[in-house]
């Protein structure tokens, strides 16, 4: 029995199971494990040193998708007022917004 709902339908995914953003657990094992399973894998930007390590991580849990995945993997970037400011980098062609995947054009905010 499949359940489908907005969740599944906004993300492509087939179960509406989302992995939190859990920072020095959220890696590409994890989350590939979760879209493994049919539900969006989060990879936590903030627990990668670097915007490159960050790029291989993302690189790393696509990678280990298996053929035919109903799930999906994704990126949970903290965006909260923190001590030190973080520096995500350059992702382009490894990451796409929201945006980009589904044409909304409003802000997040509204």
């Amino acid at each position: 029995m499949v359940l489908e709902t907005k969740i599944t339908k906004l993300f492509g995914i087939r179960h509406p199971i989302i992995q939190g953003g859990m920072h020095y657990v959220g890696y590409a094992g994890l989350a590939a494990a979760v879209a493994n399973a049919g539900g969006l894998g989060l990879v936590t930007a903030l627990t990668q040193p670097t915007p490159e390590a960050l790029a291989a991580e993302i690189k790393k849990a696509q990678g280990l998708l298996k053929p035919g995945c109903e799930g999906a993997v994704g990126v949970n970037l903290t965006i909260l007022p923190m001590f030190s400011e973080v520096d995500y980098g350059e992702l382009h062609g490894v990451t796409r917004s929201y945006t980009e995947l589904h044409g909304v054009t409003r802000s997040y905010t509204e």
